[in-house]
């Protein structure tokens, strides 16, 4: 098999850390866009996870092709905008707010041969020597074992996480594999509720999802919504008690956008809940989150 334009990339799946960890590397998770390079030429077509060509959105990339050492190849990465303190942004990146970056992990293949049968050191030694670094791209570094230091020190950075990727291991186009698996810094916060969507299908009698926000100078905030982490107890007893307080306006300082206020129904913001999220957006609102418990 020779992979041509289009290819579906190899995807990871959600996990914790590997006990075994001399058995695999670790690399930075960074939150943009998995994207694919096809450079031959002295030309570049950029691709997108879902097989859209994504060229002409990213003129910066224009060069990348003079910094691959061969006639051909294809490189698997992904796109993101920094902010301020160089870390990796999502919401920069759908904004495309400034240029983007690309970071390589790992080459498909060079010069029409595929690499995909290879294991996962030996391509990414290939990396390695195939590109330059340019102007809007590198080669990340990455590490064999000790995974939780990384970790750790993507958690001091505010990273989304670590990418964790077996040794030894062939890439799979289109395919989700237990050899490659992404592990997601998450992180508690503290959310007044005050509000809360009406729920469906086997949530039709409790909620759907919680309306949150951070108390803020002009008082509460919208901070955006909350719907997993429940079990069916904590269900029953939040339901109960979001019921007795139900009130007609909205308690937050300013009205959150539509398609969260459709159907809400507000509460007086007494309580208080702690969530996990990945982050918080640059509108201030909670990522990825998920309830925990209820701060009493």
């Amino acid at each position: 098999m020779t992979l041509r334009f289009p290819v579906a990339p190899m995807k990871a799946t959600l996990g914790t850390l590997p006990t075994d960890d001399e058995g695999w590397a670790f690399e930075i998770k960074y939150d943009g866009y998995r994207t694919l390079a096809f450079a031959e030429g002295g030309r570049t077509k950029w691709q997108s996870s879902n097989l859209i060509d994504v060229t002409v959105k990213y003129p910066e990339l224009s060069e990348f092709a003079a910094s691959v050492n061969a006639g051909s190849a294809i490189i698997d990465g992904e796109l993101v905008v920094l902010d301020a303190d160089g870390r990796p942004r999502f919401e920069l990146m759908q904004r495309h707010a400034t240029q983007v970056a690309f970071y390589p992990f790992d080459v498909l293949s060079v010069d029409g041969h595929d690499t995909i049968s290879l294991p996962y050191e030996s391509r990414r030694e290939l990396l390695g020597g195939l590109l330059e670094t340019g102007p809007n791209w590198m080669v990340p570094v990455h590490r064999i074992g000790d995974g939780a230091a990384l970790v750790e020190a993507t958690v001091e950075r505010e990273l989304e996480g670590v990418m964790a990727k077996r040794l030894g291991s062939l890439y799979v186009p289109g395919k989700r594999s237990p050899n490659w698996i992404k592990v997601k810094n998450r992180y508690p916060v503290e959310v007044v509720i005050g509000g809360y969507k009406p729920g469906t299908g086997n949530r039709e009698t409790t909620f759907g999802s919680l309306l949150v926000g951070v108390p803020a100078d002009v008082g509460l905030q919208f901070a955006g919504g909350v719907g997993t982490g429940f079990n069916q107890r904590t269900l029953g007893n939040l339901t109960a008690r979001l019921a007795r307080l139900r009130i007609e306006t909205c308690p937050f300082s300013t009205l959150p956008p539509r398609e969260y206020t459709r159907d809400a129904i507000w509460v007086r913001p007494e309580l208080r809940a702690e969530v996990e999220i990945t982050e918080f957006t640059n509108e201030g609102y909670v990522r990825h989150s998920s309830f925990i418990r209820l701060v009493d």
